[in-house]
């Protein structure tokens, strides 16, 4: 893995700029591994990794036994990675890394709440769209896709192999269309995404940590971001959204917008 420490705000937009077509993650701490919110959840409460595959099937089948009572069309649930982005959507724990193609959402996400220094990763989709692992079988691209009936069960679940699959289920939700969202499934969960990148052998960089210095670039970052409608009110379209796009505007004042307004006029 490449690592790049970034100054200012303008070199983010310019380093960023050169990875077309790359796949974007944001962290607000820079010392955090590339880890699923399941690999974290069990690493942390479930010390015996032998468990772990029974603990995430289960975790899998009792969501389904009871989400059909929330969602209006129950078939979401018969799709392996619809279930999952269903479940990632409303807080469960699950295998998913959420990505984006926006370097910019990347950054929303990594600066918001960083008080030290935080981190965009850079993922080289392009190249890894027909890259293989040096592994025996190779397992393509298409061949693991877990949108394919039977393959997550086959080739995720079981937790035996070092590579990874990118993509977006079928359906998009509203949110991942906000989001400009895209995931990354990870074979095994209990190493993190960059270790397992070790076995994909590539003259090209496949992934870069670029680094966040927020004392340096978060007010000038955030700022223009919030200029660019990149807002919690944006990237989550609802109510929740909304309340949460609130705590940067604790933060923003526009010159000129700090004198009381009219009475009887909507602030």
């Amino acid at each position: 893995m490449e690592t790049q420490t970034i100054t200012s705000w303008d070199e983010f937009v310019e380093v960023t700029a050169s990875l077309d077509g790359w796949a974007f993650r944001g962290q607000r701490e820079a010392g955090w591994s590339l880890y699923s919110s399941l690999s974290r959840h069990l690493r942390d409460f479930v010390p015996d990794r032998t468990e772990w595959q029974q603990r995430e099937e289960r975790a899998i089948r009792v969501f389904r036994r009871k989400a059909h009572n929330y969602v209006s069309d129950s078939r979401v649930l018969e799709d392996d990675l619809r279930c999952l982005a269903l479940m990632q959507h409303h807080g469960a724990p699950t295998r998913l890394l959420d990505f984006t193609k926006s370097p910019y959402v990347a950054a929303f996400f990594a600066l918001e709440g960083a008080i030290g220094d935080a981190a965009v990763f850079a993922l080289n989709t392009p190249i890894l769209w027909s890259l293989q692992p040096e592994l025996s079988p190779p397992f393509a691209r298409d061949e693991i896709d877990p949108r394919k009936s039977g393959n997550f069960e086959k080739y995720f679940l079981c937790n035996s192999h070092d590579f990874v699959w990118i993509g977006e289920p079928t359906q998009l939700d509203r949110r991942l269309m906000a989001q400009s969202g895209t995931f990354v499934v990870p074979g095994v969960i209990d190493k993190p995404v960059e270790d397992i990148f070790s076995s994909y052998r590539s003259s090209d960089v496949v992934l870069k940590k670029l680094i966040l210095p927020s004392g340096k670039i978060r007010a000038q970052g955030m700022r223009s971001l919030y200029r660019a409608n990149v807002t919690n009110a944006t990237l989550f379209p609802d109510l929740d959204g909304l309340a949460k796009s609130i705590s940067f505007e604790l933060e923003i004042i526009w010159k000129g917008l700090i004198a009381e307004p009219p009475k009887n006029h909507p602030q």
